[in-house]
């Protein structure tokens, strides 16, 4: 099973919508100080698998967190409430052989600070539940 910010990387690259490209504004695990509107992964503390006791049959409820830097304020936050709403309620579907039955948004996009140069960062974090 792959960390989840690789099948949401590949969730987010799919829906054209969005127009984000995997190393040019999306990224996983760091985010790079430029370009300046970027969208970055990161896979976060979760809550233990669920224990069936059957092989295999184990639910994992792994949690990710997306940030989202853009030197507009309205923009970044709007594109994260884009990626909120793509993600959001996600269910029955199978990316890189893991079954997610369920991704969650804990929250709203919210502002975590205004960065170094200046640039607003938001954030929106997730739970989800996959074998």
């Amino acid at each position: 099973m792959n960390p989840v910010s690789k099948d949401i990387k590949d969730m987010l690259e799919a829906e054209s919508s969005l127009g984000l490209t995997f190393a040019t504004d999306l990224f996983i695990g760091k985010e790079p100080t430029s370009p300046d509107n970027v969208v970055t992964i990161y896979d976060t503390p979760s809550f233990p698998p669920d224990m069936t006791l059957i092989p295999g049959e184990d639910y994992y409820r792994s949690s990710f967190q997306i940030r989202c830097r853009n030197k507009d304020y309205f923009t970044g936050e709007a594109l994260l409430r884009d990626i909120m709403d793509q993600l959001h309620s996600r269910a029955h579907e199978s990316w890189n052989g893991t079954l997610y039955t369920v991704i969650r948004a804990t929250g709203e996009p919210s502002l975590l600070y205004y960065d170094q140069n200046d640039r607003p960062v938001f954030i929106v974090n997730f739970n989800c539940q996959r074998r």
